[in-house]
């Protein structure tokens, strides 16, 4: 499991980042788990997840209607 500042963090959660729409949504979902993060690093996250490619699962979800991570929920929270 990745980890931030020593926490490991779960692929929810992780699913949960990457849904996230601006660095202050990020920071108030990592500060609801437990996890600190500066304004920068969460800009530089999802300046990052938003280069990352879909794989072929991905797509396959996306096609179908859901979200690229599959179940997961559409909104930046757990």
């Amino acid at each position: 499991m990745p980890q931030v500042n020593g926490k490991e963090i779960s692929r929810e959660l992780l699913a949960a980042a990457m849904r996230c729409d601006s660095p202050e949504e990020l920071m108030r979902l990592a500060k609801e788990q437990g996890v600190e993060i500066a304004a920068e690093e969460a800009k530089a996250f999802l300046a990052e997840m938003e280069e990352i490619e879909l794989d072929s699962e991905m797509l396959k979800n996306v096609a179908g209607g859901r979200s690229a991570w599959g179940d997961a929920l559409s909104k930046c929270r757990l």
